[in-house]
């Protein structure tokens, strides 16, 4: 295994604590090493509300970026429905209920493998 899926399990590894952390809820991470140059890994979870979700975003931001990965861009923060943190490596969707159904990503990106949580933790 090259060095850079290392890095990229390590970064999917802190951010799942991350949302643990903040009780996010039915976290799903997707291989797309193979089927895109965008990233290694998204990592999608599901907050209640605004406030969980904006916690959720932060404590992800603070883990990596004191892990020595600070992200490239963080957009959908203020209205939080669906806040996209992208670390390079790997890309971080955090969203409501409604608009994780209304986007599926899980669909859209059903080419990535499913990712098994426990082979992160």
């Amino acid at each position: 295994m090259s060095n850079g899926i290392e890095k990229s399990k390590e970064m999917t590894r802190l951010a799942i604590e991350a949302i643990e952390d903040k009780k996010g809820e039915n976290i799903k991470i997707i291989d797309i090493s193979e089927v895109s140059t965008l990233a290694d890994y998204f990592i999608i979870a599901s907050g209640t509300n605004r406030s969980q979700i904006q916690a959720m975003t932060d404590s992800v931001d603070e883990k990596l970026g004191r892990a020595g990965f600070p992200p490239k861009s963080i957009e959908g923060y203020e209205e939080a429905h669906w806040v996209l943190m992208d670390f390079e490596d790997i890309i971080v969707h955090i969203f409501d209920s409604e608009n994780r159904l209304f986007y599926d990503l899980e669909r859209i990106w059903r080419d990535g493998k499913d990712a098994d949580i426990e082979d992160f933790k």
